[in-house]
């Protein structure tokens, strides 16, 4: 009788030794970190790999050190020259401290989620819409340090952050298709005044060098003559400068 206390005490033994050595092990993959506390306190940061902690006196903590890729839900903006947009974006970073990833914040995925709201808005309402649509670049990168400046006492390091819709309403959008109209006419306008002020200058210029050279006006008189003889016109009436008709009759003159 004794003798059987005795083995089944033994096998329960067994059995607890087995699962206190189940669960003091513990394996951690190459982009997991383990945050250990000791009765409460912080004690260390382990992994990868085999790690062993003292069950009832030891906790761990996974972190996960991947790159997480966080969709920020569309934000109702309202930009410098007062025009209301809907912006949405997406935003990567990484745990680069564990440490602090779990002791500085309850739950740092969610705090950066809303940070990252709190920020895309703040960032775009100091810009106008045309910086907005224009400007994505620079505005991305200026959200970008914002969040790394502030995430940084918990551990995060944000590496980057991209805008994906500026939405407009549909009256914004017809008054922006009326802006772009009037530019552009605006740009024929000048393109074509341009155009009328080289024009003239070249006149002139000619004009300056044909009043130079009696001859040269000559020509220049003949040469219309023969191209306004090549049209089917019935009637021509051209006017002729007094110094070419006194040319001619002294060259008649001359032959007599």
């Amino acid at each position: 009788m004794y003798f059987d206390l005795g083995l089944g005490f033994g096998g329960l033994l067994l059995v607890a030794t087995i699962f206190l050595l189940a669960s003091a092990i513990r394996v951690l993959r190459e982009y997991e970190r383990g945050v250990v506390f000791q009765l409460g306190r912080f004690w260390g940061v382990k992994g990868p790999g085999l790690i062993i902690i003292i069950p009832v006196l030891q906790q761990m903590v996974r972190v996960d050190l991947r790159t997480v890729v966080l969709d920020v839900p569309t934000q109702d903006v309202i930009s410098r020259d007062n025009v209301s947009v809907k912006v949405n974006a997406v935003l990567y970073f990484r745990v680069v401290d564990p440490e602090k990833a779990i002791i500085q914040v309850a739950n740092f995925l969610e705090a950066t989620s809303q940070l990252a709201q709190t920020t895309l808005r703040a960032v775009l309402g100091k810009h106008e819409l045309d910086d907005m649509l224009a400007e994505r670049e620079r505005l991305n990168l200026d959200i970008q340090q914002v969040l790394d400046a502030q995430t940084d006492a918990w551990g995060i390091k944000v590496a980057n952050v991209e805008i994906k819709h500026v939405d407009l309403d549909e009256s914004m959008v017809r008054a922006i298709a009326r802006q772009a109209e009037a530019e552009r006419e605006r740009r024929a306008k000048v393109i074509h005044a341009e155009g009328e002020l080289q024009a003239s200058e070249k006149l002139m210029q000619a004009a300056h060098v044909l009043a130079q050279q009696s001859g040269a006006m000559q020509l220049r008189y003949m040469q219309t003559l023969a191209t306004i003889a090549g049209d089917k016109t019935s009637t021509i009436v051209f006017p002729l400068p007094i110094d070419l008709l006194s040319n001619v009759a002294e060259l008649k003159r001359h032959n007599h």
